[in-house]
């Protein structure tokens, strides 16, 4: 079986894509207006939310980003993944009542609209609307990147040199198909059969990582502190300021994670809020081990000669699995990685089509662009070539790509939404202000490539300063009248 190893890994990948065709194919036809396509019907069951909920927040960033920011920081992204079991808590207690009732009350089909509800501001609904197309390419960029970075190892051991371009392209092709076709509703119901997959997985590597090394854990430990003590530490190589801003970013963003809390507003009914939670916290966290273990096994498989030193670090986990881990088990990682990043660009896709086509209108001219979902799909297949062109000029690690999108998305919106549908007080122009200055901060630092000292994230900046700015001018500015239906939701 090994010598046909890469002739498994092949047709897993090629049958989970055909698969993907036709998810897409029959999610078109459950597809029939915009409401389907950005907001699945409103009529998602507790195991379907529950698995889409952590699908969105693992997907390619974690699969193939985590692991290679284990291997080039040690355990500084620890930092990362361990707080997102407590941003679910924080994101769950705060919105999903409340966002499931709002959907409900106003026909909202995306967060802008619910925003829009909330202060009775149509600039605020555009400055959402803009927070999240722009926080999409980033985020979206890292998927097909991470998709990309899979399909070249995977193509290269069969077919020789293959540059990342074509990988890029022929990733993104299958995954307009996938959105374009079936939106929203064609994610999620793939995530259900894929977060069973993974977490069965992330099980099993994280044997085969504890097997690859003499010595198991402790062997690696014990490699990794006499090459370098630091990465094994509890700051890893980053250092303190930098990984406790990740966490600061991490644990409280996951609340301002579009792709994550509209799915808030799927349910098919509010009470289903309290089962989602565990079964989300539980998967997120099983299949957490395949971010940790692959990339602590790689690094000191390097560091003790039997593997070569990766050209980049997100070849960690294709390279694991490729040479270590049992064909058959590769084969089903690798159609789980692809189903994960699909899933997961799926979403930022559908929020960002929904930006451009329902929500920036609606700010600006007072109704969508019509027929809505023929203008949705053409969107998807927009922000997709755009997507694929930022993952090819970034020059950047997915993990760190996805780190500056889910910083743009905290500190944009844990303030405006987070915040601001728990407090009365909370005024439109202090969210419309907090947004602004988040977008002005995380791109102006990404534009000017500003270090920031001790490795602090800008994201983590970005969000200290929106929410003081959120908190001083709300109290500054006279109190507004809610409206009755939206103060009766926030009094629940």
């Amino acid at each position: 079986m090994e010598a046909q190893r890469n002739t498994i890994v092949l047709v897993c990948v090629g049958l989970y894509l055909l698969l993907c065709v036709a998810v897409g194919l029959w999610a078109m036809r459950r597809t029939h207006s915009a409401r389907d396509f950005f907001m699945a019907g409103r009529d998602l069951g507790i195991l379907v939310t529950g698995l889409a909920v952590f699908s969105s927040t693992l997907s390619g960033f974690g699969f193939v980003g985590g692991p290679g920011l284990v291997y080039r920081m040690g355990t500084s992204s620890l930092w990362m993944v361990v707080c997102s079991s407590m941003g679910f808590l924080i994101a769950f207690h705060l919105l999903a009542k409340r966002l499931r009732l709002f959907a409900e009350l106003r026909e909202s089909i995306s967060l802008p609209d619910a925003v829009a509800a909330r202060y009775r501001s149509e600039p605020a609904r555009f400055l959402t609307a803009l927070a999240i197309l722009l926080g999409v390419m980033g985020y979206l960029a890292t998927q097909i990147l991470a998709m990309a970075t899979v399909l070249q190892d995977i193509l290269q051991r069969s077919f020789g040199p293959i540059g990342i371009e074509a990988c890029v392209a022929m990733s993104s092709a299958v995954l307009v198909f996938y959105c374009v076709t079936g939106g929203i509703i064609a994610s999620v119901y793939t995530d259900l059969v894929q977060g069973f997959v993974m977490m069965v997985a992330a099980v099993l590597v994280f044997f085969a990582a504890m097997s690859a090394v003499d010595g198991g854990f402790s062997g690696m430990t014990r490699l990794l502190l006499a090459d370098d003590p630091e990465s094994i530490g509890p700051w890893g190589t980053l250092g303190m300021v930098g990984s406790l801003s990740w966490y600061f970013v991490f644990a409280l963003g996951l609340a301002g994670q579009p792709h994550i809390i509209t799915k808030m507003m799927m349910t098919r009914r509010l009470s289903d809020a309290k089962h989602i939670l565990p079964v989300s916290i539980a998967a997120y966290s099983v299949s957490a081990l395949l971010w940790i273990s692959i990339g602590l096994a790689i690094r000191a498989l390097v560091i003790q000669g039997t593997h070569p030193t990766l050209e980049i670090s997100d070849a960690a986990a294709p390279q694991f699995l490729q040479g270590y881990a049992h064909p058959l088990l590769a084969g089903v990682v690798f159609a789980g990685l692809f189903a994960a990043i699909m899933s997961t660009a799926d979403s930022f896709l559908n929020i960002g089509a929904a930006a451009v086509v329902h929500d920036i209108p609606r700010a600006v001219r007072g109704k969508s662009l019509l027929p809505e979902l023929l203008w949705a799909r053409i969107a998807t297949v927009v922000i997709a070539a755009l997507a694929s062109v930022l993952a090819l000029r970034s020059g950047e690690l997915v993990a760190l790509l996805g780190a500056f999108g889910w910083g743009t998305f905290a500190a944009a919106l844990v303030p405006a939404v987070a915040i601001g549908f728990n407090w009365k007080r909370a005024h439109a122009t202090a969210a419309n202000v907090a947004i602004a200055a988040s977008l002005v901060i995380n791109f102006g630092i990404k534009f000017w490539g500003i270090a920031l000292p001790w490795g602090f994230d800008a994201g983590a900046l970005a969000l200290l300063v929106s929410l003081t700015l959120f908190f001083g001018l709300s109290f500054l500015l006279p109190q507004r009248r809610l409206d009755p239906d939206v103060e009766a939701v926030m009094d629940l």
